[in-house]
């Protein structure tokens, strides 16, 4: 496989043959995301496939053409293998009235299992589950509904959902104040007593807009802001849907804040995208470059990290000529953009081996330095790149100023800029995004020269899920930026033929590094107490690593704050708002529940403490421990994995 990806990649190349053995040696610290690898160099095999894990749709119209429009594209953007986001909340309330029908809408939620249906059909003749994520604003009129939606079983499970948080209603919160429900007036229907003016997603003719360019919003109801929060809070404990996405944060920190509104995520939350927004994913596997593990001479090597990074970067860059994307709006988006999102993986694997335990003072040190180096190497092959083989296309343009980007941006009216200058987008870019001016902390003559040469790409980095890379060719490191799950525990695996999910045992990466290193054959209850496990670390601990990454990531970070099962709810409550205090643009939690759903990874002492119920078709009723095995319909299947498959509806359909 990384021959073949470094050949391809290669391929792109004026030299071939003296790129190919570079990157086919930065692959042994360095994988390239889920389609890249699986596509890359194997059109001959399928040639209508992407090399795109993240997309977003287009914003979707309020009207059965534009709904129908959207799904027949996200069919198509699932058929190649990419995951989308989408934004329902253009999307009118159930029970608005529609005109041309002489009727009142459903709402977006039933729009929603038209596209969960979507996803599940094409995912199933292609071989891989399709992802999607969908959102809602807070201020939608529906906004329970979303929030509670999958308590349903077996309702929208092709989706991630995820709340559009703005800073205004983190402000109603901490107040204790009403929080106001609204939808756009539409002109043919009689002025409300009172119009709220937000900016809406989508201008359509047929909204009242005033000169800022905001829409007039009838206000439908009034709820206690707070009561909203509560039910998020209960739902995310209880279910663990929705996440949220502090929206307006997305949009302030976007390298292209002069560009873009972001109003929706790829499906795991680590890529803000604009409508038709498309980019690349690729992970570094920071476990690689530890070196003299566990012992008192363990370090990390940041001089071969660096390098790696470098090359890396251009192998990503070579990407934008192989997308097979299959719209061309979204071709248009990538090859503008050249958009990139490197992360790494294997933090928590790397900080156990250099002799830290995940989420105190040093191991959020490491994670700030680790991840401002990411940053820093990453813009300065951008700028290497872009005076080799130019910048980003949309880097090359100027943009006229407006009355809106002097309100982002007030340091244009301090450098004496007005409404109706115009710009190099480039200098936009470099000199007045916040992302830009904290890399100049670093190297301000690097950010010079992106400010006049333009960037290869506009963005850079973000930090993704490696599941299936980390357990895969990372020899279960651990994934992303998190802590390792466990150090043995089950693995729910999708295995073509199988009915159900398949339990596999699995033992992390440094458990196995221990056992090299030591010589012992230890026992995974009776190692150090170094080795800890996601569970293990306080929920403010883990938003503590996510926002020293954050910090230098110019997207978004992909984070599943795993909490014990037994964790209070007034302890969990409030996770979500230390989340906002420490600037993070997006939260999500896992808490192990065994009503409501398996997760992908389960510890041992969850399975063996938890009974299922089954009915049979006698009438007697069977009871079984999680981890015992049962047949059912000649498959062998864990008693945990076959209720969730029967009760969720997915049995026999993976």
């Amino acid at each position: 496989m990384r021959r073949r990806i470094a050949r391809a990649l290669a391929a792109v190349e004026a030299q071939p043959q003296r790129w190919e053995e570079t990157f086919y040696r930065t692959l042994q610290h360095a994988a390239p995301g889920g389609r890249i690898m699986a596509n890359v160099g194997a059109g001959h095999l399928k040639p209508n496939v992407s090399t795109i894990n993240c997309t977003v749709s287009r914003p979707i119209a309020d009207s059965m053409d534009g709904i129908m429009a959207a799904a027949s594209e996200a069919a198509l953007t699932l058929k190649a293998g990419c995951g989308i986001g989408y934004d329902f909340t253009t999307l009118r309330p159930s029970g608005a009235y529609v005109s041309g029908a002489g009727a009142t809408t459903s709402g977006p939620l039933p729009f929603m299992d038209v596209f969960d249906a979507i996803c599940r059909t094409v995912s199933s003749a292609g071989g891989r589950r399709g992802a999607q994520m969908g959102c809602l604003d807070i201020s939608h009129p529906d906004i329970e509904d979303f929030i509670t939606a999958k308590r349903e079983a077996g309702r929208l499970r092709a989706f991630n959902l995820s709340v559009l948080i703005t800073d205004a209603f983190i402000d109603a919160v901490r107040a204790d104040a009403d929080w106001p429900l609204v939808f756009p007036r539409l002109r043919h229907e009689p002025e409300p007593a009172e119009c709220l003016w937000r900016v809406w997603p989508v201008r359509d003719e047929n909204h009242l807009l005033n000169e800022r360019g905001e829409t007039c919003c009838r206000i439908y109801r009034q709820v206690r802001a707070r009561a909203l929060w509560d039910l998020v809070m209960r739902s995310t404990y209880d279910y663990s849907d929705p996440g949220f996405i502090l929206i307006d944060e997305c949009n302030r920190m976007n390298p292209l804040w002069f560009s873009e509104e972001i109003r929706s995520t790829n499906p795991c939350g680590e890529q803000p995208l604009p409508p038709y927004g498309a980019c690349l994913l690729g992970s570094i596997n920071l476990a690689s470059f530890v070196r003299r593990a566990f012992t008192a001479h363990a370090h990390f090597d940041f001089d071969a990290y660096a390098k790696a990074v470098r090359v890396f970067a251009r192998m990503l860059d070579n990407v934008c000529e192989l997308h097979g994307l299959p719209l061309s709006q979204q071709v248009r988006e990538i090859e503008r953009k050249r958009r990139h999102g490197m992360g790494y993986f294997g933090l928590g694997s790397a900080l156990t081996m250099l002799g830290q335990r995940y989420g105190d003072a040093p191991s959020i040190a490491f994670t700030a330095t680790v991840t401002q180096r990411l940053a820093l190497e990453n813009w300065r092959a951008a700028l290497e790149l872009a005076q080799e083989k130019g910048p980003a296309p949309a880097l090359t343009e100027t943009v006229a100023l407006t009355p809106r980007h002097l309100l982002q941006s007030p340091v244009l009216a301090e450098h004496g800029h007005k409404a109706g200058d115009r710009l190099p987008a480039s200098v936009l870019h470099a000199r007045y995004s916040r992302h830009l001016q904290r890399i100049a902390t670093l190297d301000a003559a690097l950010v010079d020269a992106l400010a006049e040469t333009g960037a290869r790409y506009t963005h850079a980095t973000s930090i993704a899920p490696t599941g299936t890379m980390a357990a895969s060719v990372g020899n279960n490191a651990s994934n992303g930026i998190e802590p390792s799950f466990a150090h043995s525990y089950v693995r729910n695996m999708i295995v073509p033929g199988e009915k159900a999910k398949r339990a596999v045992r699995m033992e992390s990466y440094e458990l196995l590094a221990y056992r090299a290193e030591t010589g012992e054959d230890v026992d995974p209850d009776a190692l150090p107490p170094l080795f800890i496990g996601a569970g293990d670390i306080a929920p403010r601990a883990h938003i503590d690593v996510q926002a020293a990454a954050q910090a230098w990531v110019d997207s978004s970070i992909s984070k599943t704050i795993n909490v014990p099962t037994d964790i209070a709810f007034d302890d969990f409550k409030n996770v979500y708002l230390y989340a906002v205090e420490r600037g993070l643009k997006g939260c999500t939690t896992f808490r192990f529940n065994p009503k409501v759903h398996q997760g992908v990874l389960v510890q041992d002492r969850d399975l063996a403490a938890t009974l299922y119920e089954f009915r049979l078709d006698d009438g007697r009723v069977l009871q079984l421990r999680g981890d015992e095995t049962v047949e059912y319909e000649g498959g062998r299947y864990s008693a945990a994995n076959l209720y969730d498959a029967l009760k969720e509806g997915f049995y026999g359909k993976l």
